[in-house]
């Protein structure tokens, strides 16, 4: 629990990098020529452009941050999460029903992103769209593949066929759309409120807000953000950065089931795609870049399996 977004963690601060190397790819640069090729889009964003042809030097530099991070994070996640437990033979575990499958969408989550951050790599590093496409979401399923595998050496966990079930939904919801359109018209998007929940499971859920965000699954949403415009004439007069969202939740995790309910939330609310706000500032295309995962609080509609439709005038 919690392993997904550590990796979403480690992918924010690639982001960062991400922004400002494409930033810096155009602008002030005397051979701007070089970059007259497609006008492709990264997390909707309609400002970057990618050279025609590729760049040794930053596909080495892409490549070797890679094998760094891939490594180095694998590495890591082994002396976090496995050290402390006892190995066992390589076995199979079905979890699929333990958190209402909200650690699957955390799993949908991170591979969907992880998909996105290597393709715009090696599109920076001049390597065509259709195998920056391909390689990009292949070396995001092996990563997290990797993480199955690891848990399939562990006594605490297990293989579970639902997580590879998951990252292979979130590889592929980008692949599709990036061939299909050649931009994301649907993101991810996370969000979070604080819940009661926590109090009564500390050890498990969270002590403070922190360990609250990556460990308290009844406060977390995952969402579905689609851009509206992208589906409409250019012409149509429609804002280019308003998007309809549909979200996913639940309640009564992590806590003794005879005190609480146990159940799933829908839900429906707006959402900005920030990506699509013009600026010709560097330093606000990488913050938006980055918060474009977090879905902005609008106003909510929610059903849940208890029957219930509830108003939310701002739901986080």
């Amino acid at each position: 629990m919690g392993r997904w977004l550590t990796v979403s963690i480690l992918l924010i601060s690639q982001f960062c990098c991400l922004a400002q190397n494409v930033g810096d790819s155009t602008e002030g640069n005397p051979k701007a020529s070089e970059f007259r090729g497609q006008n492709q889009r990264f997390q909707g964003q309609p400002n970057i452009l990618y050279p025609d042809t590729l760049h040794n030097k930053r596909l080495i530099g892409v490549l070797t941050g890679q094998g760094i991070i891939y490594f180095g994070s694998l590495t890591g996640l082994y002396f976090l999460w496995y050290k402390d437990y006892a190995q066992s033979s390589f076995h199979f575990f079905n979890d699929n029903d333990e958190w209402l499958q909200m650690d699957k969408m955390g799993h949908f989550f991170s591979s969907y992103y992880l998909s996105s951050l290597m393709y715009a790599s090696y599109r920076w590093a001049g390597v065509r769209e259709k195998k920056a496409i391909f390689f990009g979401s292949l070396l995001s399923y092996a990563f997290m593949l990797n993480i199955e595998i690891l848990d399939g050496f562990s006594a605490e966990w297990g293989f579970s066929p639902g997580d590879l079930a998951a990252n292979t939904a979130g590889c592929l919801l980008f692949l599709g759309q990036q061939f299909a359109w050649h931009e994301q018209r649907f993101l991810i998007k996370y969000s979070y409120h604080p819940s009661k929940y926590p109090q009564y499971n500390p050890e498990l859920l969270g002590t403070n807000f922190a360990q609250n965000l990556v460990k308290d699954y009844n406060g977390m949403s995952f969402w579905l953000s689609g851009n509206i415009h992208s589906f409409l004439p250019e012409t149509s007069g429609f804002p280019k950065w308003l998007n309809v969202a549909v979200g996913y939740g639940a309640e009564g995790l992590g806590v003794n089931e005879t005190e609480f309910d146990r159940y799933r939330k829908f839900l429906l609310s707006l959402d900005v795609d920030l990506t699509k706000i013009p600026t010709r500032s560097k330093t606000l295309k990488g913050i938006f870049t980055v918060i474009n995962l977090i879905k902005i609080p609008f106003p909510a509609l929610e059903y849940n399996t208890k029957g219930q439709f509830k108003f939310h005038p701002l739901y986080f």
